[in-house]
């Protein structure tokens, strides 16, 4: 069965980039119906409409509230009938409420090695505790920020001159690598 897959970015959408190449494959079983941003300016949207991926912009700013803005994700997302939700640089924190309603439907990767250094600036942190390792992880999305189910994580070692701009950036490599993985071992 294919299942149907929404992604929420706000910036560049690397992470869209590897999850939509990887649902190319003819064996992965899902396929990327909906892409969602709350960043007008989000080069994601670009790379969506160029590979003709329904999206929307939902712009928080434009509404009154938070559960107004999450009502009409949730609209989206039920008009499209999807089945997965993968935070993809999706800078917002949803609700328990909207979280509740997507129970165990949402994933999300974090570049941290999980527990370690949830939230943000994750590289800098790393680097300053003098950490010899650093890499993400796929998790499962629940009320506490980056706490879910882990689904797959994979480091590297951080070298002796890595800024937070160098160890980001082989980071990101790694997100590439894994996201497409975590989603393929749990649609599987």
């Amino acid at each position: 069965m294919n299942r149907r897959i929404a992604v929420f970015i706000s910036g560049r959408g690397s992470n869209l980039k590897s999850l939509f190449y990887a649902s190319k494959n003819s064996v992965f079983p899902g396929s990327i119906e909906l892409v969602i941003s709350d960043n007008k300016s989000s080069l994601g949207l670009a790379f969506a409409d160029e590979n003709k991926i329904k999206y929307e912009l939902v712009d928080f700013n434009t509404f009154q509230n938070k559960n107004r803005f999450e009502d009409r994700i949730k609209n989206l997302i039920s008009s499209k009938r999807i089945d997965l939700i993968c935070l993809a640089g999706f800078m917002r924190i949803l609700s328990a409420e909207f979280i509740e309603f997507f129970s165990g439907d949402i994933l999300n990767i974090h570049p941290s090695l999980l527990p370690k250094y949830k939230g943000l600036n994750t590289h800098q942190r790393a680097i300053n505790a003098k950490d010899k390792y650093a890499g993400c992880s796929v998790h499962y999305v629940t009320k506490e920020v980056d706490n879910g189910e882990i689904i797959i994580q994979k480091s590297l070692l951080i070298k002796a001159n890595d800024t937070a701009a160098s160890l980001s950036a082989r980071v990101l490599e790694l997100e590439h690598e894994i996201y497409p993985e975590a989603l393929k071992k749990i649609l599987s």
